[in-house]
């Protein structure tokens, strides 16, 4: 990994003033900010008003620390985390139990059916009625700026191609800018994601999701705290990219803290949505839209949903023996109950044909939302497709590997081998280049 230049770096309208950093495989060495013990000066950046992102940005200071990558946002504030997680549950069920006006709440569906309407109708807006600084244009970016930039994007790259190997093979057929953009946006939801599944897991509080979201939407308005969280910034303003799928998947975090068991698919639903389902959300501005479509924005957008829940529900039927060691159960309770089963039966882990049965029921409704996300994947731009189309196919064939297993998903982690992935990468690049009208005509035919 390339590393900031030792010594002051001065030009312009940034300065920075750091050491050489090595970074390990894991980005996420230091919880204190969000965590409340300590402040540190990160990173940071003078207020500036939207209309001069991105570039009017002064660097004033970057400590030396262990790591580059770091999260942190705001003081320090103290508070007992059982306060905390029924303030957060509070919070959030304000948030799903009822409209705005006081009316009886929406089906989980019809909630993120109106959240899809709003991003559609953001990307359809012609290109000049969307607000964009003027000094936007890359010849206007000053060269220390613009050579941070660059860094901060490769970074992200050199991340996305630690944990997801394949879809960063993907991202390089597409056009550089695009590239960067999803490499950005996927590290935002990786370091989400770490904060309730990586190893300060346990002491993530609802105050620490709460800055978390706090620092997102300072990015949003112009006023990134660290190098990564600048690349994310640059990228909201480039592309018709909504604020409401980040604020979402914080969502689905504040969901883990508290939330345990899911009384009917409704609510799962809503979980999917919340933690993989707003990914789609935020990657199809990005990702783009083939020119030769005939689609309508809205129906690419449910794609891309589709295919969040699909692997959200894949996620949950591999690991239900790992989440049952941890307490939790990410299956519908009420259809266990139609099943014959209840949470003893999770817990005892032993494949029964009671068992059998419930699982071909749930693996078929993943298979219906892969079909689903199929048809989308055709409608975006050409040079977006393979990563999306290896994503699908590889883990539409963790399903194949439950099957396998013998539905033993108590003590069998379904996994795609190492021959299979090396078959399917090429097979979903054939996928990616073929024509959408001649796939279109196969799939129907």
């Amino acid at each position: 990994m390339q590393s900031v230049s030792s010594g002051s770096l001065s030009s312009g309208p940034l300065s920075l003033a750091t050491e050489p950093e090595t970074c390990s495989s894991s980005f996420f060495c230091n919880y204190d900010r969000l965590l409340g013990r300590r402040q540190h000066k990160v990173l940071s950046f003078p207020s500036w008003s939207i209309e001069d992102l991105p570039f009017r940005v002064r660097m004033k200071s970057f400590h030396r620390r262990r790591k580059f990558f770091k999260v942190g946002v705001a003081p320090e504030v103290s508070e007992k985390k059982i306060a905390g997680k029924n303030n957060a549950k509070a919070q959030l069920m304000s948030n799903v139990a009822t409209d705005h006006d006081g009316r009886p709440p929406l089906s989980s569906e019809q909630r993120v059916y109106n959240v899809i309407l709003k991003q559609a109708a953001l990307v359809d807006k012609p290109p000049k009625s969307r607000s964009l600084p003027s000094d936007l244009a890359l010849d206007s970016i000053p060269v220390t700026t613009k050579n941070l930039l660059n860094e901060a994007y490769d970074r992200c790259g050199e991340v996305c191609a630690e944990y997801a190997k394949t879809f960063y093979l993907g991202t390089l057929l597409m056009t550089p800018e695009r590239r960067k953009a999803i490499w950005a946006i996927y590290v935002w939801c990786r370091r989400t994601d770490e904060l309730v599944d990586g190893p300060n897991a346990s002491q993530i509080t609802p105050t620490a999701l709460n800055r978390w979201e706090q620092r997102l939407e300072r990015a949003f308005e112009g006023q990134p705290y660290d190098m990564l969280d600048a690349a994310l910034a640059e990228t909201v303003l480039k592309f018709p990219v909504d604020i409401q799928p980040f604020r979402d998947m914080i969502n689905g975090m504040r969901m883990d803290l508290f939330k345990s068991r899911y009384f009917n698919f409704d609510e799962l639903y809503l979980y999917c949505y919340y933690v993989a389902g707003t990914v789609g959300l935020m990657s199809v501005p990005i990702m783009g839209i083939d020119p030769g479509s005939k689609a309508s924005t809205e129906s690419v957008y449910n794609a891309a949903l589709a295919l969040g829940i699909a692997n959200q529900l894949t996620n949950i039927l591999r690991d239900v023996g790992e989440d049952a060691s941890r307490g939790r159960i990410y299956l519908p309770q009420d259809e266990l109950e139609q099943f014959g089963l209840s949470d003893d039966d999770i817990f005892a882990g032993v494949v029964t044909d009671k068992w059998r049965a419930f699982m071909k029921d749930q693996i078929k409704r993943a298979r219906i939302f892969f079909k689903q996300a199929e048809m989308g994947v055709l409608e975006l731009d050409k040079d977006s497709r393979w990563p999306v189309w290896a994503s699908l196919l590889l883990y539409e064939q963790i399903l194949d590997s439950i099957e396998a297993n013998d539905y033993d998903n108590f003590t069998k982690r379904a996994y795609v081998g190492k021959w299979k992935k090396l078959i399917t990468v090429p097979v979903a690049y054939v996928r990616a280049v073929v024509p959408p009208s001649v796939t279109r005509l196969a799939a129907t035919g």
